[in-house]
């Protein structure tokens, strides 16, 4: 079931982010498509990690995150930050620190600094839920994932005409 189960998530499209974290004095960062909004009023958002990642501890132990939602042409950004030592990942990466000392990519479309209020086991996961401390974006078209394929969305010719 599991790997059926795999193919019948890639359907599903979803944005490309990098979440970031500071913990013991080192930084910490890796892609991620999980993210969502909870709630605007307070403003939540969250995002899951698998529980043997080797930045698990970073993440539910470093107080907070950053997500930066990747832009278009961040593909190869996305990738680098699936494999390699944290080192490698944030290698030549154009980035700024958040009043919080986390990073936050500097091209990225938006990013979200938020405070960790809870993680939440779930299965082979941990559900990270974060309160939104500051944020900001940039017009500019998000990158996208669906099917293990990398894009941008194209509006439909009916929506062009509004």
């Amino acid at each position: 079931m599991s790997m059926g189960l795999k193919e019948a998530m890639a359907s599903f499209a979803t944005g490309v982010t990098v979440a970031t974290s500071r913990h013991g004095g080192e930084d910490y960062g890796m892609t991620c498509n999980s993210f969502n909004t909870v709630s605007l009023e307070p403003a939540l958002v969250l995002w899951s990690i698998r529980k043997n990642s080797g930045s698990h501890a970073a993440f539910v132990q470093g107080g907070g995150f950053v997500i930066n939602v990747l832009a278009k042409h961040q593909k190869d950004l996305a990738m680098q930050f699936t494999r390699g030592s944290q080192h490698e990942r944030f290698k030549g990466v154009a980035m700024e620190r958040t009043d919080t000392q986390r990073i936050r990519i500097s091209e990225s479309v938006a990013w979200f600094d938020c405070a960790l209020v809870q993680a939440v086991s779930a299965g082979d996961h941990d559900i990270l839920i974060g309160r939104v401390l500051a944020f900001d974006r940039r017009d500019e078209d998000g990158l996208v994932y669906a099917r293990r394929t990398f894009g941008v969305l194209q509006p439909l010719a009916a929506d062009m005409a509004h």
